[in-house]
């Protein structure tokens, strides 16, 4: 079984690692996969957008940990979700396990996890959400792990972008380790030939079909891997050139003929 891990813990301290102990104690034949642990800390939506982007990677039946969680310690509830693929989700109940689920299919069931009194009031990814991630893995069933609560915190979830008489209006989801934005404009809604309008600049010309497609330094937009709009720069970083940052305004216009 494979279990994926998304955090915002870092990598200078021991917590994944204590997370993953838990993990191979408990269900010894897992494989374990990194997603990345180098979410912005306490950035639940950033947590939300990788997980949505990497989850439809892997096979039906993974179990994916995630942990992003200020509210730790508090009356916010710890969940474990299935999609209708047969995918299973193991987090805090605060909108970053949503975008994904709804990607694979939408919620089938998800209960609330009990968190017993000898958990740890600011790890609950080690002492509440490994150890229901590992029953999963090991086969348990899901309804097995707590009581039923089909009722998800939604606050995370993607802005819907909105279709002008001249285009589409939306804005940036994320920007990636090359700099460049993402925004949340899906390519089967774009027209087939339009200008993008951003942080006070102008794009024309686009879909372009590489990086390549402009002189170095310049600015262009692309369809990413995630099928959805990206804002780059040729051998640089769109989100320092335009100081952009999520939710900045991205507007399409069609290019008439």
């Amino acid at each position: 079984m494979i279990v994926t891990l998304l955090t915002d813990f870092g990598l200078t301290d021991s917590y994944v690692a204590q997370m993953k102990a838990v993990l191979l104690a408990r269900a010894p034949g897992a494989t374990l996969v990194d997603v990345t642990h180098l979410i912005p800390p306490q950035d639940v939506r950033a947590g939300a957008f990788h997980l949505w982007a990497a989850a439809p990677a892997f096979p039906p039946g993974t179990v994916h940990l995630a942990v992003v969680d200020p509210g730790v310690g508090t009356a916010r509830r710890a969940l474990a979700a299935r999609t209708r693929r047969g995918d299973c989700f193991v987090g805090p109940d605060n909108g970053l396990l949503v975008p994904a689920l709804e990607r694979l299919g939408g919620l089938d069931a998800a209960v609330a996890l009990a968190v017993e009194g000898r958990a740890s009031h600011t790890f609950h990814g080690r002492d509440v959400f490994a150890p229901a991630a590992a029953a999963l893995a090991a086969g348990e069933p899901l309804e097995a792990l707590g009581s039923r609560s089909d009722l998800l915190d939604r606050s995370a979830a993607f802005p819907v972008p909105r279709r002008t008489a001249a285009g589409l209006r939306g804005s940036v989801l994320a920007s990636d380790a090359f700099g460049n934005l993402v925004t949340n404009l899906p390519a089967d809604a774009l027209p087939r030939s339009f200008d993008v309008h951003v942080a006070g600049r102008t794009i024309r010309g686009a879909p372009h079909a590489s990086y390549e497609a402009v002189p170095p330094g310049k600015l262009l937009a692309v369809v990413g891997s995630a099928s959805l709009l990206e804002i780059s720069v040729r051998g640089g970083s769109a989100r320092s050139l335009l100081r952009a940052r999520v939710g900045t305004g991205v507007v399409v216009l069609v290019r008439r003929p």
